[in-house]
Order: structure tokens, then C-alpha cells, then sequence
């Protein structure tokens, strides 16, 4: 038993046979017959198929409803034949077809295939319940709904739409096509290369929201104002649907309706890559046979750089018959003017005003912090979710309102019209990227001026670093800074445990809330010349490529971010290659061509270089520092070194600073505690005792952690075993013979 391909119909035509379905259970029909069909296509005054017969209708002088009711009749009267063929209904219920209607599908087929169109249209449909054979076409051909009439109809688009291609030029001459803005130079040089007599093919390169596709409809939008080249009459383009059901059928119909004119084939490299690397290889050999036939139409395909180099350039058909034209990113007064262009459509769409100062800011914005996409792709993006944020505020408003009691004085009351600015953009934007953009309020100032005493009260005896870090990034919040390098370059000297690590963690809790948003990478870990390939991806053709790297990910990602160097002076000297480029220019190109934007981290690298000087305390402050930086000259190179903003030397932590530390840490512990229910108080004669143990205080802070793991933590879990109940409270003491447990 053979089962329709439910790819073949369109969405109306589904509807149809299932409503057809549902009538063959009402009137007790074993076989899905042409009436039920014709009477569920009757029943659906939005389909195409029930305005043909209603057009029909008044110019052949009949009414639907006396044809319905004679169709009703003669489902009454007969049934039909069943074939050994299956329609399978969106509720998966199986409906057996009858011969005839069989014949009917496939004769829609054909007619759908005539047209132009690779699905079945409610009308194909109804043009082969017309045909000669068919039980229905006595009742359609008396009213004079006839094959003849139904196909004028069809080819004059009175009644049909169409759903496999689009033609760009009908669209602009039926205003139907969104607003453009010619970039002249590109378009004109596109132009050229479409008015040569050999291989006037295009692959327009660049990346995703650079303006690929509408350069394209600028083309179409030439030709319907008459002042397109004189051979190219059309535009097409193939619906993505047509393409993923059936990509070599939609092709070759894409080839028929696209002579005289330009075929549109978005991302192209899908086509293409053999069996193994090709998204869609079916039709694949049509496409290379469009780009060596004489007399077919123009191809004008796009694709980005890497795709291009990778699928397109080893395809030596299409390479040798193809003119690559590269379509860089719009400049910012470009796409001001693109978005000026678009603003009535946003309007329209969103229901709102949209003021100049709100697409400026969308641009600068968008070319700013939006790394992902370029102009003038993403300050569209912006100023979507500006819209659509605004839209919601503004409806949650209303709703509010409209369950509260009001008093009018019996005129209708209106709210104020919407209308976007700078301010909504700025908004946008920092939800978008968690880069906070929009201008400081009250509380956030002063959050900001406090800055340095908030880092204080976790990074214990290391002032001048705190200093030099808060310094920058205030000055970049108030926005001066280069806005094309980083918040702040650090490189931080100092022993081991004094806190280097801390500071940019304390740095990412302060900035974002949670320590999350810091990139830590272990220098360690990049030693030999091929990590790199960790950090910003492998190049195409390299296995693991598609993964992206480690940094370049993060950042694309959430550019908004303090990234750790830990240990730099491990790292592969490559690695420190890299680091010039994102110290000085802001950015980092990935093994896919992608750029990271660099302009709103905080970039800190930690190193022990010196710190034998730093840590020796017959040494002078100024000695010991002097001669870390011997060490630092030595290690870095000369341009490396200029490029960083500052370099901090921490200090060794006073016996006072540990004391503080070790006060914080025993915070922690009694956390922990109290979230299994038990309040843990260390007495400071304990605390004294554990700072008496440690005997390696030129190692930092790192040995009061692992003392206060041994002396309290496993210590106060072999007590806690001891007990037959917890204890709601433990008191840790000390005397001659060490730490004293009582609960």
C-alpha cells in the first residue's frame, strides 16, 4: 500500500485533504473520493482554490452555494472505487483513496509542475478535479469552471501566488519589495560584471548581514524602474521550503522560471561539497551545469569567505565561470541611511515613531558592541529588540491600566503615541550583550565611585593594584577611553599567593555580579606551538575546526568580560603574538575569519617573573622592584611591553594583611557551615593559633587555606562524627595543646 508524500502539497492543500477526510466519516464513504475533496475546497473560503470558482462564479453567472449542494448530492449518490493508495491525515489516521482520485493528484501534479511549482496549490487541485476522467468535472465544467479557465486564471496570477520562487522585479513593480538604499559603487560594479558576454556569473562574498542580499534586490529594484541591464528581465529567487523538500526539482523549476534573468541562490556553498559536505548535493549538478550553459540564466549566488575558499574555489566549474564580488560591511553613515530607508517599515510594524537620535545610536552601538554580525545587519538587529522592548513595556502598561478603575468624563481616552530614542537603544543593547551602556544612574555612580573600596574588602594589602585597575575602568564607564582597545591592560608581578588571581576574580564579581565572567586561561596549558589553535580555533580543513577557540568563542559570545592570563610567561611565544594585536588594535580574528571585539575587556596578565626580588626582604621597595623589571625586559619583548597599560608589582603580604585574610577565609568556612545548619565561631585565641602554624608566609595566603582545612574543616567533621545529634553551634578554641572543639 503506497502512502502520499505529504511534501508534495502546501500547506492549503493539507488542510483540504484532511477536512476531506473528516467529511468521507460524516457521510459514511469508505474511499476519499473528488467530491469530498471539492466540497472541503468549497468550504475553505481562504483557500485559492474557492476564490477561483467564486471569480468564476460572477462571471459565469452561478452561486457557490447551489454548486456545493449539488456536490453534496453526489457524494450521496455513489462511492467510489478504492486503489491501493493511502493519505495519511496530521492526526496520523490513514484514509484510503479512491482510483480516481489518484488520478486527480497526480493530474495536479502536473499542472503544479506546468506552473512552475514544485507543491500542489489548492488551485492544481481544483484544475484536476476539471480534467476529463474525473467524477467532479461534469458538475465544475456545467458551471463553466473549466481546465482553459482555471489555467488563465492561474498563468494571469489573478487567483495564485507563488510559492516555490519569488519573482524580486514583480515585487518592486507591485511595491511589494522593503525599502533599500543603493550602495552605488558595489551595485553599479555588480551591474558590470552582469553586462559581460562570457561568464556573467557572481558569487557575492561576505559575511551574514553585510548587505549580500540586498544588493541583489537593488539589482531587481534597477530593473523594474527600467534601468537594469536590457537582458535581465527578472529576479528569482526559491523559498527556503521549496529548497529542503525537494532541492533538485526546485532547482530545475527555479532554472525554467529564471531564463531571460538572474537566479538568486542565497549561501550557494550549500549546493556544493559532494555527497559527504554538501547540505544539499541533489541538486548540485544542475546548479554546475547553470554556470557552463549557454543561454540559461545568470547565477548570482552568495557565500562568505571561509565557505567560499573551502566549498566554491576547489569547484573548478564554477571558480573559472564565476566573478567573486566581496561585499564588505556598510559604513556607519551607510547604514544610517539604510535604516532611515527601513524606519517607515519599523514604524508600521511596531506601531511606534522612531527618532533620529535612536538610529544613530543603533549604529554606533551596533558597530561597537554587536561582534557577531556587521552593519548593516546588525543595527537592524538593534533596533528590532529596541522596538519590540519598547512594544512590551508599553503593552504590560496597558494592561496594568486597564484593570485598574478609572474615571473619564465620558471621552475616550488615549494613551501618549510610542516613540524610540537613544535611551531605549542604549537599553536594548545592554540586554543584548550584558555591556552596560546605558548612562549611569544614581545608585550605579556611586557604585562606580566606591569602586576601590569594594575590591579592598576582598583583595587584602594590594592598594596600588586595586588603584590602577578601578582607575581604567571608571574611565572607560564614563566613556574615556579608545573605544577601539581594551578597557585596561595589566601585567601583574608578584610571589606566588599574594593575591594576582583574586583581584581579577574579585574584578569579574564586580563588574557582572557572579565570577563567571571570567575567562581564565592557564598559560600551563599553551606551551607548545599548536595550542594556539585552542585559543582561536583551527583553520578551516583542519579537524575540529567547526569548534571555534577557547578566547575567541567566549568573546563573540559576551564581549563584555575579564580575561586571565594566568602565568603568562608559560605560554608559547606565539600565544604572545596574539596578545599585541588584541592589547593595541582591540581584536582577534578566529581560525573562521570571525573578528572578536577586545574594546570592552579588561585583559590582566599574572606572572612570578621577579618575584624572587619582590619577596626578598633585605631588598629595598625600590631595588626589588628595579630588579623585577630587569627580569621583565629580559623575558618580553620591547613591543610587548609598550603596549601594556600599566605593570603592577604586588606587594608581600604584612603579617597584618594575613591576619585580615585568614578573617575572610574563616567567613567562608562558617557559610559553609551554617548551610548544614551549624553556626560555626572561632574564637580569636584559635585564630592567633592558626596563624602561629604558618611557616611559610613568603608563600602568601595560599598556607592558611590548607591550615584552616586540616585544623578546622577535617577537624570539625572527625568532631561532628563523634556526636550522636549535629549541634546547632560549634566554638572552635585554642590552648597549650591546640584547637578545642565545644558545641
Amino acid at each position: 500500500m503506497t502512502t502520499l508524500n505529504p511534501d508534495l502539497l502546501d500547506s492549503n492543500t493539507r488542510a483540504a485533504l484532511n477536512r476531506a477526510s473528516d467529511l468521507m466519516r460524516q457521510f459514511g464513504k469508505p474511499v476519499l473520493m473528488p467530491e469530498l475533496v471539492l466540497l472541503a475546497l468549497l468550504r475553505m473560503p481562504q483557500s485559492t482554490a474557492y476564490r477561483a470558482v467564486a471569480h468564476l462564479a460572477e462571471s459565469r453567472g452561478f452561486k457557490v452555494d447551489d454548486l456545493d449542494k449539488e456536490v453534496e448530492a453526489q457524494i450521496r449518490a455513489r462511492t467510489g472505487r478504492a486503489a491501493n493508495f493511502n493519505y495519511l491525515t496530521d492526526q496520523n489516521s490513514t484514509v484510503q483513496v479512491s482510483d480516481e482520485m489518484v488520478i486527480a493528484l497526480d493530474e495536479a501534479r502536473s499542472i503544479a509542475l506546468a506552473s512552475g511549482e514544485i507543491y500542489i496549490a489548492t488551485e492544481h487541485l481544483l484544475g484536476a478535479l476539471s480534467q476529463a476522467g474525473v467524477s467532479t468535472a461534469g458538475l465544475l465544467q456545467r458551471k463553466g469552471v473549466t481546465p482553459t479557465a482555471l489555467a488563465s486564471l492561474i498563468v494571469d496570477g489573478i487567483v495564485s501566488k507563488r510559492t516555490t520562487t519569488i519573482d524580486w522585479v514583480q515585487q518592486a513593480r507591485q511595491g511589494q519589495l522593503p525599502p533599500l538604499y543603493y550602495r552605488e559603487n558595489l551595485l553599479r560594479e555588480l551591474v558590470t560584471l552582469l553586462a559581460l558576454a562570457h561568464d556573467p556569473h557572481v558569487i557575492l562574498t561576505g559575511e551574514p548581514g553585510s548587505g549580500r542580499r540586498s544588493l541583489a534586490q537593488s539589482l531587481a529594484l534597477m530593473v523594474a524602474e527600467g534601468k537594469g541591464p536590457a537582458h535581465v528581465k527578472k529576479v528569482i529567487e526559491v523559498s527556503d521550503a521549496a529548497w529542503l523538500d525537494n532541492p533538485m526539482l526546485a532547482m530545475q523549476v527555479a532554472m525554467r522560471q529564471a531564463e531571460n534573468g538572474v537566479l538568486f541562490i542565497a549561501n550557494i556553498h550549500r549546493f556544493l561539497g559532494g555527497q559527504l559536505r554538501a547540505d544539499l548535493p541533489q541538486a548540485g549538478k544542475d546548479l554546475q551545469k547553470a554556470f557552463v550553459a549557454d543561454g540559461g540564466p545568470i547565477i548570482i549566488g552568495t557565500t562568505t569567505d571561509a565557505d567560499y575558499t573551502e566549498r566554491i574555489k576547489p569547484n573548478a566549474t564554477i571558480a573559472g565561470q564565476a566573478h567573486v564580488l566581496r561585499v564588505p560591511p556598510a559604513t556607519p553613515d551607510e547604514c544610517q541611511k539604510m535604516l532611515a530607508a527601513l524606519r517607515p517599515q519599523f514604524e508600521r510594524n511596531y506601531n511606534m515613531a522612531i527618532a533620529d537620535d535612536a538610529l544613530k545610536t543603533a549604529v554606533t552601538l551596533a558597530a561597537r558592541y554587536i561582534g557577531g554580525a556587521p552593519l548593516p545587519g546588525s543595527a537592524a538587529q538593534v533596533l528590532h529588540r529596541a522596538c519590540a522592548a519598547v512594544r512590551v513595556t508599553a503593552n504590560e502598561r496597558q494592561q496594568a491600566a486597564d484593570h485598574r478603575p478609572q474615571i473619564t468624563d465620558g471621552r475616550q481616552q488615549t494613551g501618549p503615541a510610542l516613540t524610540l530614542d537613544a535611551e531605549d537603544v542604549m537599553f536594548a543593547v545592554s540586554l543584548m550583550t550584558g555591556i552596560p551602556v546605558t548612562k549611569l544612574g544614581a545608585d550605579e555612580r556611586g557604585r562606580y565611585a566606591q569602586m576601590a573600596q569594594a575590591l579592598q574588602q576582598r583583595v587584602i594589602g594590594q592598594d596600588e593594584a586595586i588603584q590602577a585597575v578601578s582607575r581604567a575602568v571608571k574611565s572607560a564607564r564614563v566613556g574615556l577611553k579608545d573605544p577601539r582597545r581594551p578597557i585596561g591592560s595589566f601585567l601583574f608581578l608578584g610571589p606566588s599567593g599574594v593575591g594576582k588571581t583574586e583581584l581579577a576574580k574579585a574584578l569579574a564579581e564586580f563588574l557582572f555580579g557572579s565570577e563567571e565572567n571570567l575567562v581564565a586561561l592557564d598559560m600551563s596549558e599553551y606551551q607548545k606551538d599548536d595550542t594556539i589553535n585552542r585559543l582561536i580555533g583551527a583553520p578551516p580543513g583542519y579537524i575540529g575546526f567547526e569548534g571555534g577557540g577557547q578566547l575567541t568563542d567566549r568573546i563573540l559570545k559576551s564581549p563584555y568580560a575579564v580575561v586571565l592570563f594566568d602565568e603568562v610567561e608559560k605560554a608559547h611565544p606565539r600565544i604572545l603574538d596574539i596578545l599585541l594585536q588584541v592589547m593595541e588594535e582591540g581584536r582577534l580574528t578566529d581560525g573562521q575569519g570571525r573578528v572578536a571585539n577586545f574594546a570592552e575587556t579588561v585583559i590582566l596578565l599574572t606572572s612570578n617573573l621577579g618575584a624572587q626580588y619582590l619577596n626578598d626582604a633585605s631588598l629595598s621597595a625600590a631595588e626589588a622592584r628595579e630588579l623585577a623589571m630587569t627580569d621583565v625586559r629580559s623575558f618580553f619583548r620591547p613591543e610587548f611591553i609598550n603596549r601594556l597599560d600599566e605593570i603592577v608589582m604586588f606587594n608581600t603580604l604584612s603579617p597584618d594583611s594575613l591576619r585580615r585574610i585568614l578573617d575572610l577565609m574563616i567567613k567562608k568556612e562558617a557559610k559553609l557551615a551554617q548551610e548544614r545548619g551549624i553556626t560555626l565561631e572561632i574564637l580569636p585565641a584559635a585564630r592567633e593559633w592558626m596563624l602561629a602554624q604558618n611557616n611559610e608566609p613568603h608563600m602568601g595566603a595560599r598556607p592558611l587555606r590548607r591550615i584552616l582545612q586540616r585544623s578546622v574543616r577535617e577537624r570539625l567533621a572527625d568532631y561532628l562524627l563523634t556526636l550522636d545529634t549535629p549541634p546547632g553551634r560549634v566554638v572552635v578554641d585554642a590552648d597549650a595543646g591546640g584547637l578545642v572543639y565545644r558545641s
